[in-house]
């Protein structure tokens, strides 16, 4: 190779190095302090959002509807037994996927505020679902694959009252990891199976792929309706022993435009199976079941 060609290959590599460097992220330097306190306020808002009026200790039940009348009621005879209502409160009506709540106590029972004798309540997964409330109580449709049930909440449950507290490893700046978004072109759906073995078809955007001690790692990231940060459920080798054996949850903020990405373990939080029967929690997908120990985020000790 003559001397101008040899000149010309430097520069052209000299210049690809210099690319590539201006396109790298630096490690972000953490300041410990702030960080903490960053951490220290995200626990606190998930024990808010855990232990609130509306939140996952809150659940009593949750029945699946059968087609036609659904007698409801604290006498046990009927079809859906709640405490704390009248003996015959009323019933709920499927017909055609729709559900339509009826009730002689039209003083009792509230929705928005004003007393209902009946009423057609929508979906958890409509855009403003109807909430049935009554005393302490509150009812509200969910609907997962064909199936719907009535779920119901108690704001004075005991087990929202005797809650014990959430417990987590050590803060270490090490799980938050600056990480690369691997999109999805087009997005992916992918097979995600929860407790009551119903399987969904979740979109994904991509994966969001991460290093721990050298080594490169994958999750597939799912997009929630409604929601603009990544949703992940992932496992790994703490599961069943310091964590939550059906694995943990994780939201990320989306990628910069360079598909840089940060993935804070730190964050990472049990289902609400954890702490309620009556949940219907997402599991892992195989793919997101990492053959590492995840030392970071909340811990399960059973409650």
């Amino acid at each position: 190779m003559n001397t101008i060609s040899s000149r010309k290959l430097r520069i052209a590599v000299g210049a690809a190095l210099l690319l590539a460097a201006s396109c790298a992220r630096a490690p972000q330097q953490i300041d410990q302090q702030t960080y903490a306190r960053e951490i220290a306020q995200w626990r606190e808002k998930r024990l808010a959002s855990l232990t609130g009026e509306s939140g996952w200790l809150t659940l009593i039940g949750l029945f699946w509807l059968k087609e036609g009348r659904n007698t409801f009621g604290s006498d046990a005879a009927n079809d859906i037994v709640v405490p704390k209502v009248p003996p015959r409160a009323g019933e709920f009506v499927l017909a055609n996927g729709v559900v339509t709540f009826r009730t002689p106590h039209a003083k009792t029972f509230i929705v928005d505020s004003a007393p209902i004798s009946s009423v057609e309540l929508k979906t958890d997964l409509d855009e403003k679902p109807t909430i049935v409330r009554v005393g302490s109580l509150s009812l509200q449709i969910i609907k997962r694959e064909d199936r719907l049930g009535v779920r119901v909440k108690d704001k004075d449950n005991p087990d929202r009252a005797n809650f014990r507290g959430l417990e987590y490893f050590p803060t270490d700046p090490k799980w938050r990891i600056e990480a690369r978004f691997e999109p999805y072109n087009p997005p992916k759906h992918v097979p995600i199976l929860n407790v009551l073995n119903m399987e969904t078809d979740e979109p994904s955007p991509g994966a969001i792929a991460f290093e721990v001690d050298g080594k490169t790692y994958r999750l597939d990231a799912i997009t929630e309706r409604g929601e603009t940060q990544f949703f992940m459920i992932f496992a790994d080798d703490t599961r069943g022993k310091e964590t939550y054996g059906a694995g943990r949850y994780l939201y990320v903020d989306p990628p910069d435009a360079n598909n840089r990405i940060v993935i804070d373990f730190n964050k990472a939080y049990s289902p609400p199976c954890a702490f309620t029967n009556f949940a219907t929690c997402p599991l892992p997908p195989k793919q997101n079941i990492l053959p590492i120990a995840i030392e970071a985020g909340e811990k399960f000790k059973g409650h």
